[in-house]
């Protein structure tokens, strides 16, 4: 199951039945669940543990230190789970002592070439990020989030659940749950509503979130009328919950 050309070091932990491939390079304190397979000169650098039937194409570079000139050698570690899929040359990069010192990756997520997670980037479950885009530090990211190619999220932002970000989108500020972004910078365009059709919600779900979103966006209500108004419709539609809550944690504010 692993090539007699990959180098993988003895203070590493691989499950029993992990394929590598030639010319990996494995390090200290890399531990790898049941089922991953490691494609060729991929290299991984820990303190990182990495779960079960993941698959990690040619040329990643998983785990490395953090590109951060603060950072000046401190033990942090890469979290990912399961069944996640790093393309070629997919770059994800630990932590750093100025956030909580771990990058953390879900399950089920799909890193198309050349995608970037940097530094203390915590990402949800079941997200896509097409070819090239890029996370920048302590971003966050929802479940079920999709980033178009060449798409970019600045430091400290937020995504949430189940928002699309448009192709070449370079998203500044916090963007809300459900929402379709685009532009640059990015600006709300609708309601990712093909997304939630996908995912099970309701045509009458929809049509809630069809309304939240004219709330927030499309009656010229201050964020605070708009708040007060979210409060009520999420007293009737659980759906509405989760965009309410967001807009409590924003920092960097939403995107207008």
């Amino acid at each position: 199951m692993i090539d007699a050309r990959a180098v993988i070091s003895p203070q590493a932990d691989l499950a029993a039945d992990v394929e590598v491939g030639p010319f990996t390079v494995i390090g200290p304190g890399v531990r790898i669940g049941a089922r991953t397979r490691i494609a060729a000169h991929a290299v991984i650098n820990g303190p990182t543990t990495i779960g079960a039937d993941n698959h990690i194409f040619q040329f990643a570079s998983i785990g490395d230190a953090p590109q951060d000139k603060k950072y000046q050698g401190e033990p942090t570690r890469l979290e990912i789970g399961d069944r996640n899929v790093f393309r070629e040359c997919c770059t994800v990069n630990r932590g750093t002592t100025h956030d909580a010192g771990v990058t953390r990756i879900g399950d089920d997520n799909l890193f198309m070439a050349y995608t970037h997670v940097a530094h203390d980037c915590q990402v949800g479950s079941r997200t896509v990020l097409a070819n090239c885009a890029t996370l920048g530090g302590h971003v966050q990211l929802g479940d079920w989030v999709i980033m178009g190619g060449f798409a970019g999220v600045h430091q400290f932002c937020k995504v949430g659940a189940h928002a699309f970000i448009g192709n070449n989108t370079a998203v500044t500020r916090d963007v809300p749950p459900y929402v379709m972004a685009v532009g640059q910078p990015a600006r709300p365009h609708s309601i990712n509503s093909e997304g939630l059709k996908r995912r099970g919600f309701s045509a009458g779900q929809i049509r809630v979130l069809r309304d939240a979103y004219r709330t927030l966006y499309r009656r010229g209500l201050t964020l605070a009328d708009a708040v007060t108004e979210l409060t009520g419709l999420a007293r009737q539609h659980a759906e509405v919950r989760p965009l309410l809550d967001f807009i409590g944690t924003t920092t960097r504010s939403l995107v207008r």
